[in-house]
């Protein structure tokens, strides 16, 4: 086992964690009570547009917020690979680092399309002619498959769970975290690989929820532990 010294880095990775498992379920308990999401984004343009202006500004303001969440992974993916920084992991651990990084800059750009480019089409929407709501509805579906399904959801996805899946296995070989730790950070990694499939297959829809009740739950476990490390 590597000697514990002192890693300030991960009570801040630890923090965040611990605050974007809260923020995530806030946010998500919000828009799922006003805004029927995440089940209303399979809906078409004529219904979402009309229920996301209905949300006014406070609304808008929240999926702000929302968009916003998935930077704390810069810092928790710095802080972390401080706490793993062992020479036999160090190439895993970069990547992982990396993996995190670029996780939350990808989730940024699937989200904030809803108080941007989203908001602006549902403002312009009420005024529109059925001629003009041809091209609205061709730029909803347009910026919901690449900003949301690709690029916030797939690729997102396939990021943060790779980064979680290296840390757990690092976690697991330099024991800086308890295995129990790492074991579940592995599991839960690999039960998102699995998940983010959903937009493809409806095989994996079951493991999809299961995820969005085990993902919340991990990223308290791993901040508490890695609080704890700091």
């Amino acid at each position: 086992m590597s000697a514990r010294l002192p890693a300030p880095g991960a009570r801040v990775a630890g923090a965040a964690l611990v605050i974007a498992a809260v923020a995530f379920m806030t946010v998500f308990s919000i828009l799922a009570g006003s805004f029927r999401y995440p089940d209303v984004l399979d809906q078409p343009a004529a219904e979402v547009l009309p229920r996301l202006l209905a949300l006014g500004a406070n609304g808008r303001a929240v999926w702000a917020v929302y968009a916003l969440i998935p930077l704390l992974l810069i810092p928790i993916g710095v802080g972390a690979a401080v706490v793993h920084d062992d020479p036999s992991s160090r190439i895993v651990v970069r990547v992982a680092e990396w993996a995190a990084g670029l996780a939350g800059i990808a989730m940024l750009l699937g989200l904030v399309r809803w108080p941007t480019l989203m908001w602006a089409l549902a403002e312009a929407w009420p005024h529109a002619s059925a001629a003009e709501r041809v091209p609205l509805a061709a730029v909803f579906n347009g910026a919901n498959l690449m900003f949301g399904n690709f690029i916030g959801e797939f690729l997102g996805e396939l990021l943060l769970n790779l980064a979680f899946v290296l840390f757990s296995l690092a976690a697991w070989r330099d024991r800086q975290l308890p295995r129990a730790v790492a074991g579940f950070g592995l599991a839960s990694g690999v039960l998102g690989l699995i998940a983010m499939w959903r937009n493809v297959t409806a095989v994996v829809a079951p493991i999809a929820e299961v995820n969005n009740l085990v993902l919340p739950l991990w990223l308290v476990v791993w901040g508490v532990a890695l609080w704890r490390r700091g």
